[in-house]
């Protein structure tokens, strides 16, 4: 397979991301736990839509569809990543969790950045993510897969500490993480279309940035080769976004994206939607 990329302008490092919206089928269930399980609070709640966050931009905008259901083998969301300011405050997340018996699905220490993995009610995957001094990541284009985290370690972080009930000011979307039809369809689009930098790749899985960072965006065919789009009434991804500088910055990439612009939104062969958005 080619890997080799088309030369296209990219996407300027200090590129940040901003909310993701997701379709949950019982707002006031995946409301709970947002709150509950990981300290958000609710910015602002209308029936069938509530936006959380820790008081600054949203992180997470729920939409309710009542009836929508699971998510299958089709492309969407793998996970997205909340990432945390400090190793204590994901300490104090992990303790959050462990407090509330909420159920995870993994802990992993990537050299790059320490992860958590949990789901919504929903089934929605979700990273809980801090990251390494950058001085610390081992070589990005060799990984050889995660240790296991060091819990004892982490939560021996806050051990001290009264437990906490709200995330702290400072957390950030860190990534996304995507289930795709094709990796090299994917490359030829978030790389040689939107303008991210390829940073690993894996027979099965690519991982792209702007400015040198880990991943911003990740995506895989662990679902299967060729799966086809989320069909309608499903839970899952409506659209993430992506901030960058300035409009013109903006412009620029919905004008490399062509007919994939659908309104507002850039939407991938597998029809999942980036909001591009200056600020």
């Amino acid at each position: 397979m080619d890997s080799s990329p088309v030369t296209v302008a990219s996407l300027p490092a200090t590129l940040r991301l901003g909310e993701v919206e997701l379709t949950v089928a019982d707002l006031d269930r995946a409301v709970g736990f947002y709150q509950d399980a990981l300290g958000l609070q609710v910015h602002r709640r209308e029936d069938p839509v509530a936006a959380l966050g820790v008081g600054g931009e949203d992180l997470v905008v729920l939409v309710e569809e009542p009836g929508a259901r699971p998510a299958g083998r089709h492309a969407g969301l793998y996970h997205y990543a909340l990432l945390f300011p400090s190793r204590e405050e994901l300490a104090r997340a992990a303790l959050r969790l462990a407090l509330r018996r909420t159920p995870i699905q993994g802990a992993s220490d990537h050299g790059t950045h320490e992860a958590i993995y949990l789901a919504d009610p929903d089934g929605n995957g979700i990273e809980l993510a801090a990251d390494r001094p950058r001085a610390e990541w081992p070589d990005l284009r060799y990984l050889h897969g995660p240790q296991p985290l060091d819990t004892d370690g982490l939560l021996g972080l806050v051990a001290s500490e009264e437990p906490r009930r709200h995330a702290a000011e400072g957390l950030a979307m860190g990534h996304l993480h995507l289930h795709v039809g094709d990796v090299e369809q994917g490359l030829a689009f978030y790389r040689d279309v939107l303008g991210f930098d390829l940073m690993t790749r894996l027979p099965s899985a690519a991982f792209v940035s702007a400015g040198g960072y880990h991943h911003h965006l990740a995506f895989n065919t662990w679902r299967g080769e060729d799966v086809p789009p989320a069909p309608p009434g499903t839970v899952g991804l409506r659209h993430w976004t992506v901030r960058l500088p300035g409009a013109e910055d903006v412009a620029a990439v919905r004008e490399r994206a062509g007919d994939a612009v659908d309104g507002d939104l850039i939407r991938d062969p597998w029809g999942i939607a980036v909001r591009f958005t200056s600020g």
